[in-house]
């Protein structure tokens, strides 16, 4: 399936306009948060990299600081993530998830199951470059157990990217997965991490048809009685990625904003991160399983100047 974004680049564009404009927006009493989202919330990472250099050769001072002077809240979280390249994004993601007392098992589970190789290995350099640390290291020392071992595997980035898929295999796996947990007295987690981190999507998903006609049910419904909490969130995500990962973006988005309260960090990461890659299936995704736009959740969950940038975001706003 092809994805598109809902920010695209624009025809013309010009960096220089766009960082006087936001100049003009923080200058003197008062901020102009609407020309602020105007630029910010319409133009791709390549384009915001570039307006973000120029801010700093014209007028000698960081745009990400001046941001977190002028705006608050979630909009200024917004707006300061936009500063950055989806890999330093993603890499100060992680760091939120695990630095300080807790953990944000969710958005590890999210950074590390639902992201390709490339953005993997991207994130980690980014993350090494601004913490002095890997971001192996510290998730492994923010975790535990299975859960644990999950993402260290994760982590590798190391997931066969091929496109071939062999039957012998594929029924040699699906009934490896049978046999380490419906099969079996237990869970034999480890099968189920070795043969769901380090296979193909192609293979995978012909694994999970072959697996439904040894096992007579779906391998989602296998994890849920093999698996709870966070290894089971991590496993679901991997499988709901392999077969459909606009939907599961869409129901991220949707549990982020169902009910009282938003779950910000999650509405923000995924609404940054995908309004490039797949956005336009994610709100497809997300009108087919929950009957109203993705468009009508954030009016309805959110305000203000927050609520226009990730509208701007998600190719909606007015």
């Amino acid at each position: 399936m092809a994805c598109e974004g809902t920010l695209k680049p624009n025809p013309s564009f010009n960096a220089e306009a766009d960082a006087d404009q936001l100049r003009k927006a923080m200058k003197g009493i008062g901020t102009n948060e609407d020309a602020i989202t105007r630029v910010l919330g319409n133009r791709t990472a390549a384009e915001r990299l570039e307006i973000v250099a120029l801010f700093k050769t014209m007028y000698g001072k960081d745009l990400k600081d001046e941001l977190k002077s002028e705006v608050g809240g979630n909009y200024k979280t917004i707006c300061t993530g936009l500063c950055l390249s989806p890999a330093a994004f993603d890499a100060q993601a992680l760091n939120n998830a695990i630095k300080g007392a807790g953990t944000d098992e969710q958005g590890l589970v999210e950074l590390l199951c639902t992201r390709t190789n490339a953005e993997i290995l991207a994130y980690s350099e980014a993350y090494k470059a601004k913490y002095k640390s890997t971001a192996e290291k510290d998730v492994a020392g923010d975790t535990s157990g299975h859960f644990k071992r999950l993402l260290v595997s994760l982590l590798q980035a190391n997931r066969d990217e091929s496109s071939s898929v062999d039957p012998a295999k594929v029924e040699q796996d699906a009934r490896k997965l049978y046999d380490a947990g419906e099969q079996s007295f237990g869970t034999d987690e480890s099968t189920f991490n070795m043969v769901l981190v380090a296979r193909s999507y192609e293979h995978l998903r012909a694994v999970f048809d072959e697996y439904r006609n040894i096992a007579g049910k779906d391998i989602e419904d296998s994890l849920k009685s093999e698996m709870s909490g966070d290894l089971l969130n991590g496993f679901l995500t991997v499988v709901r990625c392999i077969k459909d990962k606009p939907s599961q973006f869409a129901r991220v988005l949707y549990k982020s904003m169902k009910g009282m309260g938003t779950e910000d960090d999650s509405l923000i990461r995924v609404v940054v991160s995908r309004a490039e890659i797949d956005m336009v299936q994610i709100k497809e995704a997300f009108q087919n399983e929950y009957g109203k736009s993705l468009a009508s959740f954030i009016s309805g969950d959110c305000s203000g100047d927050y609520k226009k940038i990730l509208l701007a975001l998600i190719g909606e706003s007015k």
